[in-house]
């Protein structure tokens, strides 16, 4: 954690950075690379500036990104749903995090967001302090500005706590102590988010503009925050760490649950967000009603390249990077369009296991088939462009491994990827998980009919029928698919696995599976193959990940999670 103290003017570097150009017609002379720290608060143009340049947070997260890995939809690919398709560092950097547990350590983090975390933190308490005592804004815009602040800094200590658990709490630059400072529990970590949270849902306004935290945008990180306080405390029970500060006191569990499906509800209750009927449009439309809280991009001065990272190649004169694929196991997932499970063992399903699935499907899945921008795909190993090759023959493929691309988040518009970039937004917080959130919650609370009438709203709007259960085992089993299927390539399943305890189950000693599909004399043949070439592995004590060995060594007060 780096704390040291700065000049002042250090501190307002985040804001030169967002201009262009600074004018002045004093006869002083000022630094030309930063605003004087009297400017900034003086003026609320300048504050504007400030805050906006907070919210570059979330980008380090946009489209599944993590920090050092830099690809798009690198969080499934450390799951289930998701296989990247290169061997070698780089591209296929993912692939060896997976290969083993040994890739990491406090000198290899593997996942690591420390510094880059808690240098954001800092700014947020900057920007926090100077807003209460230096500006000259109102109460009420003070407290406004302190809300977003909060809304930000709460958000970057999820993924801290998501990684380590148990971190240092800093919320006062007056009190920053680059010697002695040692980690919080990770309840109290958890308790310091959902305080700040519930500040911000207080005091944030129902409308604000796209990109920045209003009122359903707190509240819906609120539900998710808590949500996952609740299920370590439920799941976690201190079996897989014996850090005295890791884990979460297992009675708390249902206080938390109550507090994410009180957040869910009181999203719901601003009538402000709908379900949209058409599922494939919500990752294109900038207009659709179930974006709570979205990045977005303007052509062409703000651009992103997923569609050139994830678009089957043909979509660029045979060559897109073509990063990653879906697995056998996420296409397996999708039911039929009656409700009912596919399966290979039923005859029917398995002649033509592309037809009538759920809508879903057909907005996330490109298979062999396909109509994609006016042509049909050819996923069998006949194809040398778009066909199927197996992982490994090949360092760096650009093509499928699995037999499929992923559909969802790309545009179908797009027809020049290289010249038009990409502009579709990410949507950081969606109506849809809401409900997800609030189904598990109510399932926590042992509210089973309350949790399976919210799972089966979600459903209807994706032209699915009703789903029943009375008991903890059966509400989770179906929850767990929803969240698989729906929040597929949205950068939630690896974390599931891990808030669950179940990445050792189901991620350790397994393969992610692909279709090896050929066509002979008409009709096609499925074959079943392992799209990793080694078992992955995921011991359990990388519930916890630990602490960067740098950090610990500068801050003599910070001790290394136990078991690192």
């Amino acid at each position: 954690m780096r704390i040291k103290n700065k000049l002042k003017y250090s501190l307002l570097a985040l804001i030169a950075s967002t201009t262009v150009s600074i004018q002045s017609c004093s006869i002083d002379v000022v630094p030309q690379d930063r605003y004087a720290e009297e400017a900034v608060w003086a003026d609320p143009s300048t504050i504007e500036l400030y805050v906006d340049g907070l919210y570059a947070e979330f980008k380090n997260f946009q489209f599944g990104l993590f920090p050092g890995l830099g690809y798009d939809n690198a969080m499934d690919a450390l799951a289930d749903i998701m296989k990247f398709t290169s061997t070698v560092p780089g591209n296929g950097t993912v692939n060896i995090l997976i290969s083993s547990s040994s890739q990491f350590s406090p000198s290899s983090v593997g996942l690591n967001y420390w510094s880059t975390g808690y240098t954001r933190i800092r700014r947020v308490n900057e920007f926090i302090e100077g807003v209460r005592t230096k500006s000259l804004l109102s109460d009420e815009e003070k407290v406004k500005y302190e809300a977003e602040a909060r809304f930000i800094r709460a958000y970057t200590y999820f993924w801290l706590a998501k990684i380590h658990g148990s971190v240092i709490i800093q919320d006062d630059i007056n009190t920053y102590n680059e010697k002695d400072k040692q980690r919080s529990s990770e309840e109290q970590v958890y308790d310091f988010m959902i305080q700040d949270l519930k500040y911000a849902a207080e005091n944030l306004p129902v409308n604000a503009l796209a990109g920045r935290a209003n009122k359903g945008a707190a509240y819906a990180l609120l539900s998710r925050v808590a949500l996952y306080a609740g299920s370590i405390a439920q799941y976690d029970r201190k079996q897989f760490n014996s850090d005295p500060l890791t884990g979460i006191t297992e009675s708390r569990a249902r206080e938390f649950y109550q507090i994410a499906a009180d957040a869910a509800e009181s999203v719901r209750s601003l009538n402000k967000y709908e379900l949209d009927g058409n599922y494939a449009s919500i990752f294109t439309n900038k207009n659709t009603k179930e974006a709570i809280f979205r990045v977005d991009f303007v052509y062409p001065s703000i651009t992103h390249q997923y569609d050139y990272g994830y678009a089957p190649p043909r979509d660029n004169n045979g060559m897109t990077l073509v990063y990653g694929v879906p697995t056998a196991e996420l296409v397996d997932e999708f039911e039929m369009e009656d409700g009912t499970k596919f399966s290979w063992t039923n005859p029917e399903h398995a002649a033509n296991p592309y037809d009538k699935r759920e809508p879903r499907f057909y907005a996330t899945i490109l298979y062999n088939g396909a109509s994609w921008k006016g042509r049909t795909l050819n996923t069998t190993t006949s194809d040398q462009i778009e066909g199927f090759i197996q992982y490994g023959v090949e360092a760096e493929p650009k093509r499928t491994v699995t037999g499929y691309y992923a559909k969802k988040l790309l545009d179908p518009n797009n027809t020049n990827l290289l010249v038009n970039r990409s502009t579709q937004s990410w949507i950081e917080l969606r109506y849809a998980e809401v409900y997800l959130n609030l189904a598990e919650a109510k399932a926590g609370l042992g509210d089973f009919a309350g949790s399976a009438s919210v799972l089966s709203e979600l459903r209807a709007k994706r032209g699915l029928g009703m789903v029943n259960y009375n008991n903890q085992s059966s509400a989770m089993a179906a929850i767990e698919h929803e969240r698989m299927v729906e929040l597929a390539f949205e950068g939630h399943r690896f974390w599931d696995l891990r808030r669950w305890r179940k990445a050792h189950i189901v991620l350790n000693g397994r393969r992610v599976t692909g279709h090896k599909i050929e066509s002979t004399g008409g009709s096609y043949s499925y074959q079943v193959v392992d799209a990793d070439n080694v078992d992955r592995s995921f011991n359990p004590r990388l519930y916890y990940l630990p602490i960067p060995e740098s950090e610990v060594l500068v801050n003599l007060g910070l001790t290394q999670i136990q078991g690192w």
